[in-house]
Formats: C-alpha cells, structure tokens, sequence
C-alpha cells in the first residue's frame, strides 16, 4: 500500500473512531437501515465494516453541517448588519407594548440562529447523505454491467460444460474470466476464493452469493443453478435453456432501452424549441424599452449549453456501453501482447531487475517509434485521440496569426461588428483543425474493426461446420480463411501461420483479439481459447459463439434502425431552429436596422413638419432604436451555432454510445450555421 493510501485510510479510522459512539447513539445495530448499507456496501464490493462506514459518514456530516453553520450563522448576520435597517415584520401580529419590544429584541438573533441551523441542516444533509449514496451509486454500476454480461457469461459457461467440464471447473474458468466478462467473473471469484479460504462447501457459496449479488438476474441464475446441484440434475441442460432465456433477456432490456431513446429524442426536439421562443420575448422586451441583456446572454451562452449537458447526463443513465477494454491477457497477470507506444508486451513485467530488460524495452520502444513515423496514418487510425496533439498547438497557431493579423476581434464591440468573421476565427478555425482529423480517424477506426466483427457470426458457422466434419480446430481456420473473403479470413490465415512457426493456438488467439480489442470479439475469442484447450474438437463451443454472435448482430441492428430516427429528429430540429433564426434576421433585424437607420437620418434634417406629420414613422423609428441590432446579430449567430455543437454531441452519443462519435456532426452541423449566415 502507497503512503498516499495508508495515510487517507489512517485519517478516515481516526474519522470513524472519533465518531463511533455517536453511531452507537444514533443507529440500531440490528435495525433494517443498518442491515441496508451492510448490504450496499457489499454489494459495491467496499472492503469497510457497516459501523465504521456509518461512523464516517456522520463524521463528514457533522463536519460538513459546522461549516456551513459558520458560513450561514455569519452570513445571515451581515445580511442584517448590511442590508436589513428596521426590524423586520414577519407575521403582523396584532402584539402592543412590551410584548412587542421582547418581540423586536429576540427577532433578529432568532433569525440569525435559525438561518444557522437551516444552513448546518443542509451541509450535514449533504455531507452525510453523499456518502451514504456512494455504495448505492456503485452497487448500481455493478449491477449494471453484470446485467450487459450475463448473456455472454451463460453462453461461456454453457460451452465449457459441453466441453466437458465439470461444476467446479466451470465455476472456476468464469472467475478466472474477469478480463473478459468483469463484474460477472468477480461473483463468481467471491465463491472460489469462500470455497478456498473459508472451507464452505461450494453449495453454501453459492447460496451466499445469490444473496449478495446486486444483480437480481445473476441472483436468480444462481439460485436455479443451486437447484440443480442439489437434485443432481444436468447442468448442461439447465445452462443451455438459460442461455436461451438470457439471450431473449437481452432484447427485451434492448427494447425498453430503445423506447426510452425515443422518448429522450422527443423531449429534446421539444426543450431545444425553448431557447429560441425565449430568445424571441427577450428581443421584444427590449424593443419595448425593457433592457434583458443579461438574460439574452445568459439563455445563448447558459441555456443552451445546460440543455445539451442535462440531456447526455440523462441518456448515460439508460444506454449501456460496451463493458471491457476489449484486451486479453494470460491468466493470473495483467499483462497482454504488445500494442505500439502504449504497451510493449511481456518486456514491461521485467524491466526495473536486469539491466538486459530495460535495454530491450528501449531498443522495442525505438523499433515501435520508428514504424509509427513510417507510417503516422496507421497510428493515428488505431489511436484517434492522438492526433489532437499536433492539432490542439496547430489550432493555437493559427489563433495567435489570426489575432496578429487583426481577423479575429479582441472584444465585444468589435465582434459585435462582424460576427461571422470573429466568430470564425475564435471558434470555427479551432473546430475545424481538431475536429477534421479527429472525426476522419475515429471513423476510420470505426470501419477498420467494424470489419471483423461484420464476418464473425458467419465465419464462426463456417468453423463450426469445418470442425463438426472432423478437422482440428487449426485445420478448421485454414480452410475458412481459404473459403472466406474479408479481413477476418485475413486474421484467421494469419493466426494459421503463427500457429505454423510455433506460436501457440491460444496465444495466437489472443494477440489477434488485442490488436483489435472489441469487446464483444474479446467474449468470443476468450470461449474459443479456452474451450481449445481441453479438446480441438469443439463444434458445440462454436456453435454457441455463433449464436451468441447473432444475438449481438441483431441487438446492434436494431438499435442501428431506431437511433438512427432520433439522430434524424435531432437534425432536422436543428435545421428548422436555422431556418428560423434565419428569417428573423432577415425579416426582423434587418427590418429593425432599416428603421433606425431612417430615423436617425430624418433627426438630422432637423424638419420638424416632416417629424411631425411623419408620427408613425418616428414611432418605428424609437420603437428600432430600443433594440441593438449588431449584438442581436451576433446573438443569434452564436444561437444557431452553439446549438449546433449541443445537437451534434446528443446525435453522436444516442447513436453509439460515444462523444467521439459525434464529432463529424460536430463538424457538419455548425457548417450549416455559417455558410446560411454568411450568404444572409
């Protein structure tokens, strides 16, 4: 343990010690809210004991509520010393001599009391209560991403048993699969290491843990499973039928999830409507001689941004992500085969204790250095956030030439005077530099892996086909990649070949799946390298990657049609707020700006018979004149394009789960806002 982590953990003991009889006091040890954070807090896999938790957690509240009782005892007393010059009336009670002047005596410090204790209130409410949401916010997660795994995790389960494993082998390969189904693989490692260390009979571990799982799915599995175990019956049968039903789980969740998208889309083409209606009444509040500056400039720069962060805040909460990095490493390490600058392979476990390994890691980092500078395009194609490191300083360069050269204002009354332009340089030139590139190679990236997982289900057939025949699962993967077209069959010859030259079947598997690192292709390789092990006549594990591979086909297609409505919604939402910002600044601004002109114009002519008798004309002429059309116009500008920006990134993240996948809408939509605005 670090000293940073000794030390955090010493000053949080020393918190829980301190506080410990005020848990005594307060909480019943045997009560249902105690037995409810014990619960949470394994559920969320937290290594601390219910009473010294709570302990802490009344430490921080108590903590938390002084200083804001401080803060709110001092605060309200200078509100009264600053502001406040008589006694206050509060009620209006019908009170006379005496009483009245107890009264206006003990109402000020009555108050400065009160405000203290509201405030203290509120800062032991917050303190207390954010810790007691921290297990209850992990326990979620967990049970999340439990819930995303365990379709896959049955099917792997199911065909170790028909590779012939037995119960406790079983149990023992999915806990020894965290690198693959995560959270799913850590229940299971929960009841190894009980069978282990605590010399409980595997039946009871069992039963534990479908009591402390936070995942009702993966508790229910349990428990069948423990019915089966305990009557002796086949596990290969009850696993495949839970296979079945997990799968059909899946695409229900998948469905509600979808529904609940639609809904999201729908709420976000009606809430995006409202800045430009508030826009509108703030415009003509102004021309009525009621200044809303601040108000337009907080609904542009505030509202429309919080809107796009409350809705992708909002969604997060109900898609579900891939889970896993995709990578797979040897069990019982955390190392995996070398992938370029970022990890070298094996050579890191070494360095530090030989002088040999650090020159061989160094002689690696330079060989994998030089093959990036050959060939940057393919670096960047894997790693797309790495090419914001030659954009974000280019952008800055372009910035600074831009300011020195005198196109990009440097304050607000010359941006006011030509929007577009300033706003271009500010704004659209840094967008343009790193969202570009960044958009070409993500989505290069996208395609690049998409590539191998187009194939798979139909490729895992084939294998399933060629090995039921009676080739070896080797001989298997030749003949697909001979009989195949694509990239994969280009892998799978590959994997054929390092097979050939004494690479080992499993290792080959593995540096094949991490030079992609797809997490659903990660489940699929980690089925078939283990599976190989036992036998090379698999037929049954393929078939059941096959089918699971389907299941994700037809998720992945069905969310692909759905969300691909709602990204049309949210465009075409944008589009029409465009053109609505459009016509008011041609119609009305422009209208607006014509009066003021004129008007200004008849005031110089000093011809009070024309002003006179021209009294509607004057009146539009004040009536313009209250409304300062260049920063309208620059309002508006920005409107349209930070709305741009907010339905770009809401687009990207409904469609795949990922702010990186809206960057091409990031760049496409705000160009829509400028090339209308330039030719208006």
């Amino acid at each position: 343990m670090s000293t940073e982590t000794a030390g955090g953990q010493v000053g949080s003991n020393s918190l829980g010690d301190a506080f410990y009889p005020l848990y005594k006091a307060l909480f019943d040890e045997e009560g249902d809210f105690t037995a409810s954070i014990e619960r949470k807090l394994a559920q969320a896999r937290m290594a601390q004991t219910v009473e010294m938790y709570l302990s802490q957690a009344l430490a921080v509240g108590v903590l938390a509520g002084g200083l804001l009782w401080l803060v709110g005892t001092l605060g309200v007393f200078m509100v009264f010393q600053l502001f406040v010059t008589q006694t206050p009336t509060l009620l209006g009670l019908p009170l006379e001599g005496q009483t009245l002047e107890l009264v206006n005596a003990v109402k000020i410090p009555a108050l400065i009391l009160v405000g203290g204790l509201v405030f203290g209130a509120i800062g032991f409410g917050m303190g207390f209560g954010s810790l007691l949401a921290v297990p209850y916010f992990k326990a979620g997660e967990r049970k999340r991403n439990i819930n995303v795994l365990l379709s896959d995790a049955t099917s792997f389960m199911y065909a170790l048993s028909v590779g012939g494993l037995n119960q406790l082998e079983i149990l023992e390969a999915i806990a020894m699969a965290d690198d693959t189904y995560g959270e799913v693989s850590k229940e299971f490692q929960s009841i190894i290491r009980e069978t282990q260390y605590f010399d409980t009979d595997y039946r009871n571990a069992v039963r534990n843990q479908a009591l402390q799982t936070p995942s009702d799915e993966l508790s229910q599995f349990l428990t069948d499973m423990l019915s089966i175990i305990d009557s002796g019956g086949n596990m290969t049968n009850f696993l495949e039928d839970q296979k079945e039903k997990q799968m059909r789980t899946s695409k229900q969740e998948q469905e509600t999830v979808l529904e609940t998208l639609e809904l999201f889309g729908e709420m976000f083409m009606t809430l995006s409507l409202f800045p430009l209606l508030l826009l509108i009444i703030l415009v003509i509040m102004s021309m009525m001689g009621q200044s809303q500056t601040d108000m337009l400039y907080l609904t542009v720069y505030g509202l429309i941004p919080l809107i796009g962060g409350a809705f992708l805040i909002l969604i997060s909460t109900v898609v579900q992500d891939e889970v896993g990095d995709g990578y797979l490493h040897e069990e019982g390490t955390a190392e995996r085969t070398s992938d370029g600058l970022f990890s070298l392979g094996l050579v890191e476990r070494y360095t530090g204790e030989h002088s040999v390994f650090d020159r061989i890691k160094s002689r690696e980092g330079t060989y994998e250095t030089g093959r990036m500078l050959k060939r940057p395009h393919i670096f960047f194609r894997d790693h797309p956030l790495t090419v914001l490191f030659l954009t974000i300083p280019a952008s800055f360069v372009f910035l600074a030439f831009s300011v020195l050269g005198g196109f990009a204002p440097l304050s607000l009354a010359e941006m006011k005077e030509a929007p577009v332009r300033g706003t271009f340089f500010w704004l659209y030139l840094p967008l343009y530099v790193n969202g570009i590139p960044l958009a070409i190679f993500h989505e290069w990236n996208v395609q690049h892996r998409r590539s191998i997982t187009a194939k798979l289900s139909e490729n895992l057939r084939k294998l399933s086909s060629a090995n039921e025949t009676g080739m070896t699962l080797l001989e298997s993967i030749k003949s697909v990649s001979d009989t195949s077209t694509g990239r994969l069959a280009d892998e799978l010859d590959t994997i054929h070949a390092k097979v050939n030259y004494g690479t080992s079947l499993k290792n080959a598997l593995y540096e094949f799946n991490n030079k992609y690192h797809i997490p659903r292709l990660a489940r699929t390789t980690k089925l078939i390298a283990k599976a190989q092990e036992a036998s090379s006549q698999i037929t049954a594990v393929l078939t059941t990657a096959a089918q699971a591979s389907e299941n994700q086909d037809d998720i992945a297609r069905d969310r692909k049609s759905r969300t691909r409505m709602q990204v049309v919604i949210i465009i075409m939402t944008f589009l029409t707020l465009l053109a609505v910002m459009a016509i008011l600044k041609v119609k009305f601004l422009g209208v607006m700006a014509d009066l003021a002109t004129q008007s200004g114009g008849g005031g110089s002519a000093g011809s009070e018979a024309v002003s006179g008798s021209s009294g509607g004309l004057g009146g539009g002429g004040g009536f313009a004149e209250n409304v300062d059309v260049p920063l309208m116009d620059m309002l508006f500008f920005h409107a349209v394009t930070f709305q741009a920006i907010v339905s770009g990134v809401v687009a990207g993240y409904i469609r795949d789960v990922s702010i990186l996948a809206g960057v091409k809408f990031l760049v496409i939509l705000p160009t829509f806002a400028l090339v209308v605005f330039l030719f208006i």
